[in-house]
């Protein structure tokens, strides 16, 4: 019953939205992102400028995604826009909420973002147990910020070294063609196998 509640109610506001008021003056509609474009934005951090760039039409489409249909996709990005006022009204804790809820769908990105503020302390307070425990998820699913960061925490003393191994795994088997980078991963490795065990580098260096 709730289920075709939530698709009724999906299937009104996506009218409402993108229904013209005046007929004399139609508006031109923006298509919605699909699941992969908008995925491919996240992940280079173009997803805000994108929703401007598309003069706000689309507010109330990602709205529903994120409330109604709980697309982990649409939360991360209905987040970020209530976080930072990007066509909506400020709400940092609506947003963060939105982020977390997203987080807790897998989406990878979201866990890198929540793991990155809590690393540096942006929105929230910063807590590097928090840091570590959205890290680690987001490194474990392959993303490359996430894993370049849990290695510096972890260089920085943080954490504990059970958990080196892992970390130092998912980095070193990452695939990198940005030169800079691949020569900071190589350091930031390097300064990790300093605090384990030859047999353990060993082992981490295996094919996975």
């Amino acid at each position: 019953m709730n289920q075709v509640i939530r698709c009724f109610a999906f299937a009104a506001i996506t009218y409402l939205s993108v229904t013209n008021t005046d007929a004399a003056e139609p508006i031109q509609a923006v298509p919605l992102y699909s699941q992969a474009e908008l995925l491919e934005l996240i992940e280079k951090n173009e997803h805000l400028t994108r929703v401007k760039l598309d003069d706000c039409q689309l507010v109330q489409d990602i709205k529903a995604r994120a409330e109604i249909m709980e697309l982990p996709s649409y939360q991360f990005l209905y987040g970020d826009m209530l976080a930072y006022a990007v066509c909506v009204e400020r709400d940092v804790e609506l947003g963060l909420f939105y982020m977390r809820k997203s987080a807790e769908q897998g989406l990878a990105p979201a866990l890198e973002q929540l793991g990155r503020y809590y690393d540096v302390g942006q929105l929230v307070q910063a807590d590097k147990a928090m840091a570590i425990t959205y890290l680690r998820e987001a490194a474990s699913l392959g993303n490359i910020n996430a894993q370049v960061r849990l290695v510096d925490i972890f260089n920085q003393g943080h954490g504990s070294p059970r958990d080196y191994e892992d970390a130092y795994r998912w980095l070193f088997h990452s695939i990198v063609s940005d030169k800079k980078l691949h020569k900071r991963i190589e350091l930031s490795l390097s300064k990790l196998a300093e605090k384990m065990p030859d047999s353990v580098v060993t082992r981490a260096r295996m094919p996975m």
